[in-house]
């Protein structure tokens, strides 16, 4: 490279930095202070592009915090609400828990086993799963933007609040959300060729009275070797929960029948 060109790529780099650092003095509040207390320089930098670019327009506070994410609620040029999604760089026990839902899927099948790669892989993977899963139908947050461990998609709920978990709503007819949530499996499977993989009533919100799935981080590809015993597991999980709720279920067969080969 020239010494010309070495230059030319500086300068670039150093009014892209001045550009970032402007708007970033112009957008300052408490909630930037607190993301830049929290997270590290990589993760703020993802961030800032986020900003840069227009794709969000405004952080607030954290609305939701786990132990490999935090969810911040946020709004775009429009006024439009957003959820941020930021996952953390993890710990080796949780990071052993999600080898078994990378290994074995074909879209990640070069991804490095280090903390940092598996982190990126593991956003990456929801994203393109929501991407799957809203193209066909299935009621989920709509993906936005992801860029390394910074998830921008729908928020669902209203004023910065979370739609309630499906084991906190209210519900009126929860036959009717059973049914619902059977044809959004149904959907998930047939025309996204995915399996939730950790479904439960922790992972389904109910907003405007129908179930939406979130959390699909972990959604395999049906021909994943663990596809079947995933499967059932979900629909186990969901059938003992609406049980408890009076709901008339199918059986676990009859529903697994129902989800990849016959009517519901």
């Amino acid at each position: 490279m020239s010494y010309r060109k070495h230059v030319q790529k500086k300068l670039l780099r150093r009014e892209k930095r001045y550009e970032t650092e402007r708007l970033m003095r112009k957008k300052r509040s408490e909630d930037y202070q607190v993301l830049e207390e929290v997270f590290d320089r990589s993760t703020l930098m993802n961030i800032y592009h986020f900003l840069n670019e227009g794709t969000i327009d405004q952080i607030h506070g954290a609305v939701a915090a786990g132990k490999e994410s935090k969810l911040y609620w946020g709004k775009d040029k429009d006024g439009n609400d957003l959820a941020i999604k930021i996952f953390l760089m993890v710990s080796a026990e949780f990071r052993r828990g999600m080898i078994p839902y990378i290994e074995g899927d074909r879209r990640f099948a070069k991804i490095k086993k280090d903390t940092r790669s598996l982190v990126f892989a593991w956003a990456q993977k929801e994203f393109t799963n929501l991407k799957q899963a809203y193209e066909a139908g299935v009621n989920v947050p709509k993906p936005m933007a992801v860029r390394q461990n910074v998830l921008i998609m729908e928020f669902i709920g209203e004023n910065g609040v979370s739609a309630p978990l499906l084991r906190e709503a209210y519900i009126k007819n929860p036959q009717r959300i059973y049914q619902q949530l059977l044809t959004n499996l149904k959907w998930l499977y047939r025309k996204a060729g995915l399996v939730h993989a950790d479904l439960s009533e922790y992972n389904v919100m109910v907003w405007k009275n129908k179930p939406v799935l979130f959390d699909v981080s972990q959604a395999v590809l049906r021909e994943h070797p663990m596809a079947d015993q995933f499967l059932r597991r979900d629909l186990n999980n969901i059938n003992y929960y609406f049980k408890r709720l009076g709901v008339q279920i199918y059986s676990t067969e009859e529903t697994h029948r129902r989800i990849t080969c016959g009517k519901t």
